[in-house]
């Protein structure tokens, strides 16, 4: 097969270093790509959003599968222009993706299907957002409707802290994202797991699981992020989890999708909060894989990765492609200094980085050029080890990432808690 992987993040580096283990990967292609894919492959430099473009190239490349990793591709519609185009695409069409593009469009869907979600309301301007918020008890999530590069949702401990952002977005500073839609939302309390699913249009299956660390600090503190870390399978939850989530989430999501016409090929990420009084409930929807939970799940994943999502692609799952290893995986992104509040650019990282035997690195955003990489900064790098258990595999992890530290210098930082006993508890 001739592959193009669309994205430059850590998620799309690992999607690409896991598809060119295949025998069936012939060809390896990556748009725009960073460090990482230009080491296995060719990067075509085009950007995520120029479906005209990349279906232009992709025909030339006699391209066989196309994957597309960020959801600004998805909401672009490129899934669907290769698909007009005659090419496999393992990626949610651009209706089907407003899972994850709409936070409003979400919320109905859920409440149409009676999927378990938190209790909503929608405003669309501040007054709304006063009145709805005028007998309101307990902790608010206050969510931009659109895509936001995470910066939309603000987790409030009341209220009077909810009316405050509400103020400054619609005061001002602007509704992340853009637009005037508001989501506001009871805050649910429990152990957030990431759960991904695959589906191919009419049939669906679970892939995997893991929970990331949002925060950007140690203790979950300071601000959240589009992630510091990630371990997988999740610790400290009940072993019939994904049958669960299978029965009482994806099932219902799947027949509503079908109800309204929406043909979903492509990874589902579920986001889910779990205790033991209701089960899991969704927090949002992801209409593609996360980071840096693919980061994770990838090096655990045993399978033929290009045969599975091109019958995902083709509308003929086939489930018996899916095998994940019983060892667990800890991933630790190393960002630059003052991330998320600013990204300093880094220059003179090495292309080429030794690690221990079961550890990998995969690159965020970057180039590189003769023999060295620049970052625009953000989240840089995430490192993962495997191990027989969560405990070894973080050991194996840390050791990895300050073994990195004479090559890296002080240029970039990282949490020192990612499953650690203290957060899986």
């Amino acid at each position: 097969m001739r592959i193009l992987v669309v994205g430059n993040g850590a998620r799309e580096d690992a999607l690409s270093w896991k598809l060119a283990q295949s025998p069936q990967c012939e060809a390896l292609f990556a748009s725009p790509g960073n460090a990482g894919t230009a080491a296995r492959g060719v990067n075509w430099g085009i950007a995520v959003t120029d479906a005209k473009r990349l279906v232009e190239r992709a025909r030339a490349e006699h391209v066989d599968l196309c994957v597309i990793g960020p959801e600004t591709a998805l909401a672009a519609g490129v899934a669907d222009k290769m698909r007009e185009a005659g090419i496999s695409t393992f990626g949610a069409a651009r209706s089907a993706a407003r899972l994850e593009s709409s936070k409003i469009f979400a919320k109905r869907f859920m409440e149409r299907h009676e999927i378990p979600t938190a209790y909503f309301r929608v405003v669309h301007s501040l007054e709304q957002g006063e009145k709805a918020l005028a007998d309101w008890r307990g902790s608010v999530v206050v969510k931009a409707d659109g895509l936001a590069a995470g910066k939309g949702v603000v987790v409030c401990n009341s209220p009077a802290d909810a009316r405050v952002v509400l103020r400054d977005w619609y005061g001002g500073g602007g509704v992340p994202g853009g637009g005037m839609d508001v989501v506001l939302e009871a805050k649910l309390e429990g152990v957030e797991v990431s759960v991904f699913a695959l589906l191919d249009g009419r049939a669906g299956v679970m892939f995997g699981a893991a929970c990331d660390y949002k925060r950007a600090g140690d203790g979950d503190t300071g601000p959240n992020t589009g992630g510091m870390g990630a371990y997988s399978p999740p610790a400290a939850l009940p072993h019939d989890l994904l049958d669960s989530v299978r029965e009482r989430i994806l099932a219902p999501v799947m027949a509503g999708l079908d109800a309204e016409g929406e043909e979903y090929r492509g990874a589902l990420y579920l986001g889910l909060m779990w205790n033991e009084e209701e089960g899991a409930s969704v927090l949002e929807f992801n209409a593609r894989f996360g980071d840096p939970e693919t980061q994770v799940l990838m090096p655990r994943f045993t399978g033929d990765l290009p045969l599975l999502l091109k019958s995902c692609a083709d509308g003929a799952l086939d489930p018996s492609t899916i095998s994940m290893s019983r060892l667990a995986c800890v991933g630790v992104v190393l960002a630059t200094r003052e991330y998320p509040v600013r990204s300093a650019p880094v220059g003179g990282l090495p292309a080429e980085i030794a690690l221990p035997a079961e550890c990998a690195a995969f690159w965020g955003t970057s180039q590189v050029s003769d023999g060295r990489v620049s970052s625009p900064g953000g989240r840089v790098l995430t490192v993962t080890a495997l191990g027989e258990d969560i405990e070894s595999a973080r050991r194996r992890v840390y050791g990895a990432v300050r073994g990195l530290g004479p090559v890296l210098g002080d240029k970039l930082t990282f949490r020192s808690d990612i499953a650690s006993e203290a957060t899986l508890r």
